[in-house]
C-alpha cells in the first residue's frame, strides 16, 4: 500500500475522496486548498492523499521523482507506459479497496487527480464495474485512450465524469483534453467539461465550483467554506 496523508473528519468517516497529484509533486500539495473547503468536517469525509512512487521519468532527463508511471514526451509520440499505467490503476484499486474495508461503500468515495494524477483517475474510474460517487480529472486527459472500448465497464449515466482545463495549458495541449473527453462521451459516458482561461493548474474562478460539484456528489449540498 502506497504511503498517504490523511485529513480525518473529526468523528468517524462516512464518505471519501481519493485525490491523486501529478507529475513530480506529492500527497501535500492540494492538503491546504482540501483543509480550507472544510468539507472533512461537513461531509464526514475522510481525504487520501497519495503520494506516488519515485521513479525515473524519461521526460525530464531520467530524473528520480514521483510519478505514477513514466512519461516519454508530451506528444505521446513515443508511446505510453502502459506497465506504469497498470501499475498506478492498481495502486488506486488498492485505495479503493482499503476505503471500502474501512466501512466506506465505493458509492460514496470521488476518485480525484490533477495533471498525471487525473489521468490515473479517469483510467482506474472507467474500467470500474462497482459504483462511483464520481471522477474529477483536472488539467488532465485519458492514458491509453485507444483501448478504452473494449475495456470500460462502469454503466453509463451512473459514473459522474468532470474535467477542468486552461485553453493555454503548454503540458496538457488543450486539444488533448478535449479528444479524451470526446473519446469517453463516444462510449456514452456524460462529461461535465470546463474550459477556463488558464495554463497547467488552478484558477481562483474554478475553485467554489470544484467544492460544490464534489459536495453534490459525495451526497450533499453545504455552505461555501471559503
Amino acid at each position: 500500500m502506497l504511503e498517504t496523508l490523511e485529513i480525518e473528519p473529526p468523528g468517524a468517516a462516512r464518505r471519501a475522496v481519493i485525490w491523486l497529484h501529478g507529475l513530480g509533486a506529492d500527497g501535500y500539495d492540494f492538503e491546504p486548498l482540501l483543509r480550507d473547503w472544510e468539507l472533512t468536517e461537513q461531509l464526514a469525509a475522510r481525504f487520501v492523499l497519495p503520494h506516488a512512487p519515485r521513479r525515473p521519468v524519461t521526460l525530464n532527463g531520467g530524473m528520480l521523482m514521483r510519478a505514477w508511471y513514466d512519461i516519454y514526451d508530451l506528444n505521446f509520440s513515443s508511446g505510453e507506459d502502459r506497465e506504469g499505467i497498470e501499475s498506478a490503476r492498481q495502486h488506486l484499486l488498492d485505495l479503493i479497496a482499503r476505503e471500502e474495508a474501512r466501512g466506506i461503500p465505493s458509492e460514496h468515495i470521488v476518485v480525484a487527480g490533477f495533471s498525471q494524477g487525473g489521468a490515473v483517475a479517469l483510467h482506474t474510474a472507467l474500467r470500474f464495474a462497482r459504483p462511483l460517487a464520481g471522477v474529477l480529472a483536472l488539467s488532465s486527459y485519458l492514458p491509453l485512450a485507444n483501448g478504452l472500448a473494449g475495456q470500460c465497464c462502469a454503466v453509463p449515466g451512473s459514473l459522474a465524469i468532470r474535467m477542468d482545463h486552461g485553453d493555454s495549458d503548454p503540458v496538457v495541449p488543450f486539444r488533448l483534453a478535449e479528444r479524451s473527453c470526446a473519446l469517453i462521451e463516444a462510449q456514452g459516458y456524460q462529461v461535465e467539461f470546463h474550459r477556463y482561461p488558464m495554463q497547467h493548474g488552478l484558477s481562483p474562478a474554478q475553485l467554489p465550483s470544484l467544492r460544490d460539484w464534489l459536495a453534490k456528489h459525495l451526497g450533499t449540498q453545504v455552505g461555501h467554506g471559503v
